[in-house]
């Protein structure tokens, strides 16, 4: 008899996904005490400004990041803008990638305030994921003084869902056991990677729930949501074989959002490109990368896209420089017969950088 070879189980992956609790906000919480318990916005409060970000008490009013601050004065007219510092959350970010790079090597950031780790293979003798994610929230309360929500699972999607179950200031496992039923019972406009846009055109197909997701054939989500059908087969049945990537060399960095009413005017347009600009610009402040392309994408409701690049002699200094560029691009579309359903800003040609000067969008004078 030929011997058969072992066969050992696939791997069970072990992944954290970190995710501070309303980080900047948090920050200046810590370090101005009469800022605490009070409804704080990081941003500028000015008429066309736009919220960075927003602290749980702010929240509590329907406040949140990306939202112009005329709208968040109006839902919390007691809320205290404070001016974003970023060299300071940038400091405490690595602070904190410090403590992470305790438990394992494997880390992949995915902002300021959030990240990946993969400890499959780094957890010491008998100790568990879970007690590693508890050290690690206690880490960063102990030495930063901020607290952390963890979520722990067998791949990155489930990880990223679990953190966000017991915000702020908690954890939560799913095992791969629990995986496919979380998902099943999850609403679609909860998954992580589904945005309202995509959402919405799930609920007209009578998607609704990851049970929902699960019941449709790949070859109908492929049919209406293209590439991204093969991924949204695979997370109704909590698969994601996304590997943790460490840091690696961008080429470019940007960020689009489709809308859930097609924009047919310059000024429509350009409100919704404030936050798109902002969320870019503070990936190039986190990254301090500075390029000196910047390209505009369009698409219209017919889906027809298009895109306007420039490119300037000198890198992108502020996030007002960012913006005027996007506008600049944007201004020559205008006025439309088509409505345009998604706009997408893209900075790249990037350059060793200093650290930058500005946040603020300057449409007009400050009136908060």
């Amino acid at each position: 008899m030929i011997p058969t070879p072992d066969v050992q189980p696939p791997c069970v992956r072990k992944i954290i996904h970190i995710d501070m609790d309303a980080f900047y906000a948090s920050v200046e919480q810590r370090d101005n005490p009469d800022l605490r318990g009070k409804p704080v916005a990081v941003g500028f409060g000015r008429a066309r400004g736009v919220v960075a970000a927003a602290s749980y008490e702010a929240r509590a009013f329907g406040v949140h990041s990306a939202m112009p601050s005329v709208t968040a004065l109006r839902k919390c007219p007691d809320l205290i803008f404070t001016p974003p510092r970023f060299d300071v959350y940038r400091r405490i970010s690595l602070q904190i990638r410090d403590i992470f790079a305790r438990f394992t090597p494997i880390i992949e950031p995915l902002a300021l305030d959030e990240a990946y780790l993969d400890i499959t293979d780094q957890l010491a003798a008998n100790q568990t994921a879970t007690a590693a994610a508890e050290a690690i929230r206690a880490a960063i309360r102990s030495e930063t003084g901020l607290t952390a929500s963890a979520g722990v699972s067998y791949n990155k999607f489930l990880a990223k869902m679990a953190s966000g179950q017991r915000k702020p200031d908690g954890l939560f496992v799913i095992t791969p056991k629990m995986g496919p039923a979380f998902v099943a019972a999850l609403p679609v406009h909860k998954f992580h990677g589904v945005g309202p846009a995509t959402a919405e055109k799930m609920r007209r197909l009578g998607i609704e729930t990851g049970a929902d997701l699960k019941a449709c054939a790949p070859e109908f989500l492929r049919e209406h949501f293209g590439k991204a059908g093969g991924f949204y087969f695979a997370i109704a049945r909590g698969v994601d074989e996304r590997p943790v990537r460490p840091d690696r060399p961008r080429k470019s960095i940007g960020a689009e959002n489709t809308f859930l009413e097609d924009v047919f005017t310059f000024e429509d347009a350009r409100d919704r490109i404030a936050p798109i600009a902002l969320k870019v610009w503070t990936a190039c402040e986190r990254t301090r990368l500075m390029g000196r392309s910047v390209t505009l994408k369009v698409k219209y409701a017919d889906f027809q896209q298009i895109t306007r690049s420039y490119t300037a002699p000198d890198p992108i200094a502020s996030a007002d420089e960012l913006l005027r560029r996007s506008l600049a691009l944007l201004d020559p579309l205008f006025p439309s017969q088509k409505g345009v359903r998604l706009l997408g800003v893209t900075v790249s040609a990037f350059e060793e950088s200093a650290p930058s000067r500005q946040l603020g969008f300057a449409f007009a004078p400050d009136e908060s």
